[in-house]
């Protein structure tokens, strides 16, 4: 008998696997395999048919799919998690059966009825990267089918895919009637089964019996709750809602109760000389029984190991095991040169004051830890933080000088370490000050991805969509952020409230910036353009005379130089919101 010939040839393929195989068996095995079942019969199957697809090969949870085409690829995906979405319309959240697709297009080998090769190995990496009931495509696919399909795609810029030795590109597809951002952890949040993998790490105790050592527990606090964020299926709650708690004796379940979290983390510092010993434990607060306790004694210079193992040993006895996949972190380059470690500790605790007398003496501290370790990116990446709080809030002599160092922090940040989600965030909102929207969606979209539960960079995920146009997809991403962050600052009500007013949704925005307990002339503004648009003259007059008390300089066009629409029509809308609430032009 003739051997098969072995042929490469250029195709799409299409890699797909379920969300949380083993979680589901474990629940119902016989259940979800005669349900799994089903949607292959039903939907899968046919779809791949319908688009000429050659199906090579299935697993348990998943399969591997040739197309002749891009477009046959992306019809088939897009049909398969759009008819998937309204199956699970009716099924509860923690059961129900979820597909992460990746495609792409690329040379493979054809050996009998099996392929091989890189077009291969992109296409299940790309797979990994999808969101659950999403798509990820290839620089490539993007390419072929960008405009001859009509769908939208987010670009989540280079990645560093999993065994492949060059970045990629990487482009998520958004299909219509399906809500990605309802598949993730904010899906359990609406659900209300959020407690079962969520978790609050209350400030660790400084047992050292020196006050000013203070700040090297409140910042490895900070980094195992950033180390934990990372984790996309784990709500983290954010530490400024967190250390409302310092310094106080806590009752667990009513802190859980507080944050409507399951799991809390209690833990102290004692550091003496170039030792350290942290103790640390996971309580399950429904039951008020300790899950997990550990104590390391360390070298000072091992305190990353001592993050890692305390992050991995907490995730690894949540519910579910949050996924063995969830394990890859993006790569760090932490410093070898402890002091200066722990100078940005300190600098991150007086940045989160937000004082001006705070302010500086945090630059101070931040350029002590870049003369010791000049090559620290995450050094870099605080210090463009730092001097851009004072470049915000004009606490700065010269700030154009501020905006370049900035900028110029966070070049150098991210030649470093690119995988720093503080570099993107801020990048993101340089971007939108100078109005380069795509080059903030860039940063924001990487942001989000480095570190989907800092309350931070999802807050302004919103407020980048509202600028965008796309306020009414904001509007839930800084609903996400408030509930990340429970005693989030009053100006994320400033955010919701500008997303409502550009989604034209007037009185949610007035119900918002009613939440802000000192407003200043911009937000009497927005309330005076909402009243007007509403029809309530006598309420956007009082407003207006509030802007002109407070800034009696206030001229609408000049106002309008400093805000940041893509949209024409939205500046129009607002502009025009203005005037009719008795502004001058």
């Amino acid at each position: 008998m003739q051997e098969p010939r072995i042929q490469r040839k250029l195709a799409a393929v299409l890699a797909s696997d379920m969300v949380g195989f083993s979680r589901l068996m474990e629940l119902d095995e016989t259940g979800t395999l005669a349900r799994l079942k089903a949607h292959r019969l039903e939907l899968i199957d046919p779809a791949i048919a319908k688009n000429g697809g050659r199906t090579i090969k299935t697993t348990g949870d998943g399969m591997l799919v040739e197309f002749a085409s891009a477009g046959d690829a992306v019809e088939c995906a897009l049909e398969i998690q759009q008819r998937m979405a309204r199956r699970n319309a009716d099924v509860e959240p923690d059961r129900r059966i979820l597909f992460r697709i990746g495609i792409n297009l690329g040379d493979i080998v054809v050996d009998g009825d099996d392929i091989f090769g890189d077009g291969v190995n992109i296409a299940a990496r790309l797979q990994e990267h999808a969101l659950p009931g999403g798509i990820s495509v290839s620089q490539a696919v993007h390419d072929q089918i960008a405009h001859k399909l009509d769908v939208k795609f987010a670009d989540t810029g280079e990645q560093q895919l999993k065994n492949i030795s060059r970045p990629m590109r990487v482009y998520r597809l958004l299909p219509d009637g399906v809500d990605l951002a309802a598949t993730g952890p904010q899906a359990a949040i609406h659900s209300g089964t959020a407690e079962h993998l969520s978790v609050a790490v209350l400030p660790f105790a400084n047992m050292s019996g020196e006050p000013d050592q203070d700040f090297f527990a409140d910042g490895l606090t900070e980094d195992i709750i950033t180390e934990l964020s990372r984790f996309r299926d784990l709500l983290v709650i954010s530490r400024n809602s967190t250390f409302v708690y310092k310094g106080r004796a806590v009752n667990v379940q009513e802190v859980a109760r507080a944050f409507g979290v399951h799991y809390v983390v209690e833990g102290s510092v004692r550091k003496s000389g170039n030792r350290v010993r942290v103790t640390v434990q996971l309580i399950d607060a429904k039951s008020d029984r300790h899950v997990w306790a550990e104590r390391y004694d360390r070298e000072l210079s091992d305190i990353f190991a001592v993050q890692d193992e305390v992050v991995s040993s907490i995730v690894g006895t949540l519910p579910g095991r949050v996924e063995a996949a969830a394990h890859e972190r993006a790569q760090r380059n932490p410093t070898r040169d402890m002091r200066a470690y722990e100078y940005v500790l300190a600098a991150k605790v007086l940045h989160h004051r937000s004082r001006r007398e705070d302010n500086v003496e945090a630059q101070r501290l931040i350029e002590k830890a870049l003369e010791l370790d000049p090559n620290y990116a995450h050094a870099h990446a605080w210090r463009g933080c730092i001097v851009g709080q004072a470049w915000t809030y004009n606490w700065c002599d010269d700030p154009e000088a501020a905006k370049q160092l900035v900028i110029s922090e966070l070049n150098i940040a991210q030649s470093l370490d690119d995988n720093d989600s503080d570099v993107h965030r801020i990048l993101a909102a340089i971007g939108i000050s100078l109005n380069d929207h795509d080059k903030a969606l860039h940063h924001q979209e990487r942001a989000l991805s480095l570190n989907p539960n800092n309350d931070l960079i999802v807050v302004q995920h919103g407020e980048v969509l509202t600028w965008l146009g796309e306020a009414e997809a904001g509007i839930p991403w800084i609903k996400k952020a408030m509930r990340l962050n429970p005693h989030h600052p009053e100006r994320f009500w400033n955010h919701l409230g500008r997303a409502y007013f550009v989604a034209r949704d007037y009185k949610e925005a007035i119900a918002a910036f009613r939440h802000i307990s000192k407003p200043d002339h911009t937000h009497h503004a927005f309330l005076a353009a909402a009243y007007a648009m509403m029809g309530d003259p006598s309420a956007a007059r009082a407003h207006a005379d509030a802007v002109l008390a407070m800034n009696p300089a206030f001229k609408v066009d000049e106002y309008m130089s400093t805000l940041h629409y893509k949209r024409t029509e939205d500046s129009e809308h607002h502009r025009e919101a203005l005037l009719k609430a008795g502004l001058p032009a």
